[in-house]
């Protein structure tokens, strides 16, 4: 087992390495991959959520006999470091062993990894995950522990991937912008959507560059951004 491994297609805009410590992810997001990329029955993903097998130890493992020093592992692809009503401990554990072996953390989540902002330090990436259908309430936790992440140093970041609703994100785009240190843009996939993506993806982009944001736009938007 090598917990730590290079992400491919869509994953790979994401970082160069990644690692996933749990078995599934209970936000229940319609919109998932997971459940199919891993071949596993969808409510039971949502359902059933736990580390995976000896995570920790074999992470440990393979960081004993590979050199990560200076790379940036992401946390994580097909589950949440911080899955809401979860003991999160194997994460703070695994980020850990991360930095004691010279490794850096790109964290992604739709929870709240606050707990672990004493581990992270000027080379850290702390992350949220916002579509725009997020209630109020939960976007302000968000954006709180955005600004907590930023004031103690933590290199802060937005992932809008997918977009939902593009009226919303664009209002999330002009809140967090002093908040987050990068944003990267995605639109819905394999899903039906309303949405103009062309020019969705050309208003997003204006205001980024209005907002002197550093972005990054999805391959997958930025197609539909080129069509005729």
């Amino acid at each position: 087992m090598k917990p730590i491994y290079i992400p491919k297609g869509a994953a790979k805009e994401y970082g160069d390495y990644a690692l996933n410590i749990y078995t599934g992810f209970p936000h229940r997001c319609y919109y998932c991959f997971a459940p199919q990329v891993l071949h596993r029955d969808r409510e039971q993903f949502h359902s059933i959520v736990e580390p995976r097998a000896n995570i920790v130890e074999e992470t440990r493992k393979q960081l004993e006999r590979e050199d990560f020093r200076g790379k940036t592992i992401h946390l994580c692809f097909t589950c949440d470091p911080y899955p809401t009503g979860y003991d999160t401990t194997p994460t703070r554990e695994i980020i850990k062993l991360l930095k004691a072996h010279g490794a850096h953390v790109q964290i992604l989540t739709k929870g709240d990894g606050s707990r672990d902002f004493d581990l992270l330090d000027g080379y850290d990436w702390y992350g949220v995950t916002l579509d725009g259908s997020e209630k109020f309430t939960v976007f302000e936790d968000h954006l709180i522990d955005l600004y907590t992440a930023k004031i103690e140093g933590i290199n802060t970041w937005v992932s809008f991937e997918p977009v939902v609703d593009a009226k919303n994100v664009l209002r999330m785009i002009e809140a967090t912008s002093d908040a987050a240190d990068r944003i990267k843009i995605g639109k819905l996939n394999y899903h039906p959507s309303e949405i103009n993506w062309k020019q969705f993806g050309f208003r997003a982009e204006a205001l980024c560059q209005r907002l002197c944001l550093d972005y990054y736009i999805k391959d997958s938007l930025r197609k539909e951004m080129e069509k005729p």
